[in-house]
């Protein structure tokens, strides 16, 4: 009895829910199994790789050759034609670029991409991209519409229960997008024009609201000028934020690209104006700048202007010490490490001293 209750209880709840179905397509939004849907990102630069995905399970099975045939083959539904794995379950795995890349070293534009896969039994494989991304899995693949397709060498891997996503070996310029399932990984190589595409948005972006302002073009000729690309460009960004707000920033940017042009003479002239008019932090923070570029001696000099023209601050005089420790210029680091303690320093210039007068073993 209890059985047939059962049964009945089955044919009437498929029953109820064909006709719910055939009422229209108001159903309500249930989880999707065994393969639940994914998506991961990754940024690189200021540009994204995105991927959307349905993750299968290995759940006991035998999954390359037999789940996941080796090479191409026809599906038995749609199109018909020779087809690679859809790199997921349910529809079409996909994958969005918001620049264009290098892949595998083909150029992709930017976009959305049908990502497709193929294994063969020796481990050599191939990555697909279709410019149809909005199809059911591979029934629908057709060879015509594809925007690239190179050579991957798969390789082995740990125990990977639900196929998964992810990016490992990120770079300043890229990333590599791996498949990893089963005990597979696919590693798809890929790369982005950074420089390229950060100048090319920042000439947008100054066409906009941020143009408005003398940081927009500050921060694109500073980009430029620490990436040394585009000088031409950027010492054009560089006058108009000099023109908008002539600054120690303005002018220490304008006087860096002319000495990186090898226009010395004149970006000592205008690094001399910008000192003129530079804030104690901004003064000290100079200082520290030429330190990290191997000038100690000019670096103790700002650092002595510094001292002139705030002499009631700590802070200088413990920068002062710290240039002439780097230096090696035991003396004068420990005589100024102890100007700086006899003012009453705050904690963390106190804190520098007196780990540079353990050091020099003065404490």
């Amino acid at each position: 009895m209890y059985k047939i209750a059962n049964l009945k209880n089955a044919l009437a709840f498929g029953l109820l829910f064909s006709c719910i179905s055939g009422i229209g397509q108001g159903v309500i939004t249930s989880p999707r199994v065994p393969s639940p849907a994914a998506s991961v990102s990754q940024t690189v630069g200021i540009s994204t790789i995105t991927v959307n995905y349905s993750r299968p399970s290995v759940r006991g099975r035998e999954i390359w050759g037999q789940l996941v045939p080796y090479g191409w083959n026809v599906q038995g539904f749609g199109a018909g034609n020779e087809a690679p794995w859809r790199a997921g379950a349910n529809e079409n795995t996909v994958l969005n670029l918001s620049h264009p890349a290098t892949i595998q070293g083909h150029q992709v534009p930017a976009g959305s991409y049908g990502l497709f896969f193929t294994i063969s039994k020796d481990n050599s494989g191939e990555v697909i991209l279709s410019k149809d991304s909005k199809a059911w899995g591979s029934f629908w693949y057709d060879p015509k519409l594809d925007e690239m397709r190179e050579k991957i060498t798969v390789r082995d891997g740990p125990q990977t229960e639900m196929l998964t996503y992810n990016f490992d070996n990120i770079t300043r310029t890229g990333a590599e997008l791996v498949l990893s399932w089963e005990k597979k990984e696919f590693p798809v190589k890929i790369e982005f024009s950074v420089d390229d595409i950060v100048m090319a948005n920042a000439a947008e972006e100054l066409k906009n609201t941020v143009g408005f302002s003398w940081q927009g073009y500050a921060s694109a000729a500073a980009y430029a000028l620490q990436n040394k690309v585009n000088l031409d460009q950027a010492t054009k960004w560089a006058d108009q934020a000099v023109q908008q707000n002539k600054s120690f920033a303005t002018l220490n940017i304008k006087a860096d690209l002319l000495n990186l042009s090898g226009n010395t003479s004149e970006g000592e002239k205008v690094m001399k104006d910008a000192i003129a008019m530079a804030t104690e932090v901004e003064l000290n923070n100079y200082g520290y700048q030429l330190l990290g570029q191997q000038q100690p001696d000019k670096a103790i000099d700002i650092f002595i202007l510094n001292t002139k023209r705030h002499p009631e601050s700590p802070n200088v005089w413990d920068s002062l010490g710290e240039a002439y420790a780097i230096k090696g210029d035991k003396k004068n680091a420990i005589v100024n490490f102890k100007k700086a303690l006899s003012m009453n320093p705050p904690a963390n210039v106190k804190a520098n001293s007196e780990k540079y007068m353990k050091q020099l073993g003065a404490m």
